[in-house]
């Protein structure tokens, strides 16, 4: 593949990405998302077009001549013309309008269960009850925050719910009512809900594999990989590892999802790295070789002090464990064993579109979290922190100052080093309850993250890039 564009950029806006990974020469234009496989020759002749050299100069390197510079040249300019190298980003003046737009609900994180049946070392949830801050969620409670987000969807069909804690199934039957009323409320208000269930897996017997395969149209399972890898840090009560506890319930669940694929039923594996596993990529190909083929492991996101936080210094580690594990899922693509990886799920030919891209998650607006109580916070990650609480189930939103720090204009052009980073429109801003824990401030990056998030971006575009061309 060739391409485009004998111009300098000329705003911020306008910017390409090169980068080499696994023998492939890759230019990304940052702002149509335009992904470029090229030879040596061309990759540094955009390369030079784009920090100002003159383009003969990299050409006599690769041998060149004036005939072949100006074919390769006019390629390239051609490309820019059609938009594929250096192109305007158009969605900034956008971005406001996308935002508002976001305002209707649509999904909400139940917290059934503020309390939990594991002791998880670094649990954001303060151990699962939210740093002292317990509660089992009633039948009521959850039947009123069902009714608050119908009340709110306006015109929105499809709505999701996830059952949350804690432990959700530590209160599994009132779980299951809760379904159960949200069918009734699919018949009286033309609706379609969609429920999900995050969960330890201690709980799990033939009830919950029967229900979540009848009514969960996706489960995630906490595991963090290799056994001495998940029980360093996930522990029982008592102080023991959880691995033997849950494995084999894992293996049921997903077995019997698999075996009902013709429903649609989904799952992923959910993971955790820490300073202690910076080789997690064994720990997603431990996940994968168990036969668990939809997998997810994400950083630590912790107080710097704790010892098994990750730091600035891990950084070029951990970018080559990336690389490490996007080389061997290619490997195993090829030899029809391949599995998937979270962060490397990119559909570039339809992706998630421009308005989610553009206005983020939809924290605070689309999506809200419901406490056993009742009480409303932006989403899941923001439960506990006391500035943060938005409303209640039974007033509404009663802090619209707080609704207002998420909604009002704020999205990928508002943070503070989205505007010229090339990654904007794979990541939306990133995180905001991570930028806030960072940094006291939603658009404030969360600079760890970036740097991590940008090097996976690269790692799954190259992956993209590899299998079209076997």
């Amino acid at each position: 593949m060739l391409f485009a564009g004998a111009a300098q950029r000329s705003a911020s806006f306008i910017m390409i990405h090169t980068f080499k990974l696994n023998d492939y020469n890759i230019v990304v234009d940052a702002a149509s998302g335009s992904v470029h496989s090229v030879d040596g020759a061309a990759f540094d002749v955009i390369k030079a077009i784009d920090e100002g050299r003159d383009p003969a100069e990299t050409a006599e390197k690769h041998n060149l001549g004036e005939a072949e510079l100006s074919e390769l040249l006019a390629d390239i300019e051609e490309l820019k013309k059609d938009g594929q190298l250096w192109s305007e980003d158009i969605f900034e003046e956008a971005a406001s309008e996308m935002k508002i737009k976001q305002s209707v609900l649509k999904a909400i994180c139940l917290h059934v269960a503020h309390g939990c049946n594991m002791d998880c070392e670094y649990c954001f949830a303060g151990k699962g009850d939210y740093s002292g801050k317990s509660g089992i969620m009633s039948l009521e409670v959850g039947k009123r925050a069902l009714d608050f987000l119908v009340e709110n969807s306006g015109e929105r069909k499809h709505l999701e719910v996830d059952f949350f804690g804690g432990e959700p199934l530590i209160n599994w039957d009132v779980c299951k009512e809760l379904v159960a009323y949200g069918r009734e409320l699919e018949k009286k208000y033309d609706k379609i809900f969609n429920f999900t269930l995050t969960t330890n897996g201690v709980l799990i017997d033939e009830d919950v594999i029967e229900f979540t395969n009848k009514e969960m149209g996706n489960v995630v399972l906490s595991l963090d990989g290799r056994r001495e890898t998940h029980d360093r840090m996930r522990h029982s009560k008592t102080g023991e590892g959880t691995f033997d506890n849950i494995i084999d319930n894992f293996k049921a669940l997903v077995d019997s999802r698999l075996e009902n694929a013709e429903r649609s039923k989904e799952y992923y594996m959910r993971g955790t790295y820490t300073a202690y596993n910076k080789d997690f990529a064994a720990d997603v190909l431990a996940m994968a070789d168990m036969g668990f083929k939809d997998t997810s492991i994400e950083p630590v996101v912790s107080n710097p002090e704790v010892p098994y936080a990750l730091h600035e210094e891990d950084l070029p580690a951990l970018k080559e464990e990336y690389e490490k594990l996007a080389l061997e899922m290619l490997e195993r693509y090829k030899n029809g064993e391949d599995f998937t990886f979270y962060h490397y799920m990119l559909d570039l030919t339809g992706g998630p579109c421009i308005y989610k891209r553009v206005a983020g998650c939809g924290v605070a607006t689309e999506y809200l979290a419901v406490t056993p109580t009742g009480d409303l916070y932006p989403c899941h990650q923001f439960v506990g922190d006391d500035d943060m609480i938005v409303g209640n189930i039974y007033d509404g939103i009663t802090h619209p100052e707080t609704v207002a720090i998420f909604s009002n204009g704020n999205n990928v052009y508002t943070r503070d080093k989205c505007k010229n980073c090339w990654a904007r429109l794979y990541c939306a801003g990133g995180c905001a309850a991570n930028n806030y824990h960072s940094n006291g401030d939603i658009n404030k990056v969360y600079e760890f993250g970036c740097e991590l998030h940008r090097k996976r971006i690269e790692c799954a575009l190259m992956l993209e890039v590899a299998k079209s061309e076997l």
